[in-house]
């Protein structure tokens, strides 16, 4: 794993860790002990993966005590990219003492969080609610961030 660079003209730049193989995935998710793992699909040069990242970013500080949050660029992890079914990016997948963690966004797929953030708090909220859950050993959780904030879209299912 590496530390990168991301910004954008309109903000400093920030530091997150990014993961580009299979194998430092795993080791992020089965390593990373009583911390909320979050892995943001997505590409470096998209500009709303640019905006998610900077949410991302000014929130790590604040949430180091409950989440480490790990960049995963979508092309380089193809088989992660068909496991989690990730058509749209940025996506944003948590784990907890490497179990899946899933949230009712009121949206048909809880396994994913597909778009960005529009505020940081949203982000912070969302990650406490997963952290009490998980430590509550709650296999689902529901999303505090208010529905009108959550990115709406149709999931379209291929070869039925």
């Amino acid at each position: 794993q590496r530390r990168v660079a991301w910004g954008t003209a309109v903000t400093m730049s920030y530091l997150l860790t990014c993961l580009s193989s299979k194998s430092e995935i795993d080791d992020a998710i089965r390593n990373t002990k009583d911390k909320v793992v979050v892995l943001r699909f997505g590409r470096a040069s998209d500009s709303v993966c640019l905006q998610h990242d900077d949410i991302l970013a000014k929130a790590e500080r604040e949430l180091s005590r409950m989440a480490a949050i790990f960049l995963v660029e979508a092309d380089a992890v193809p088989i992660y990219v068909q496991y989690f079914d990730i058509s749209l990016i940025p996506a944003t997948v948590f784990f907890f003492n490497a179990k899946h963690m899933k949230v009712d966004y009121g949206t048909p797929d809880h396994t994913k969080f597909i778009g960005a953030f529009h505020h940081k708090q949203d982000f912070i909220d969302l990650v406490e609610v997963i952290y009490r859950g998980a430590i509550h050993e709650k296999a689902i959780v529901n999303c505090p961030i208010p529905p009108d904030r959550i990115p709406k879209y149709t999931l379209i299912y291929k070869d039925i």
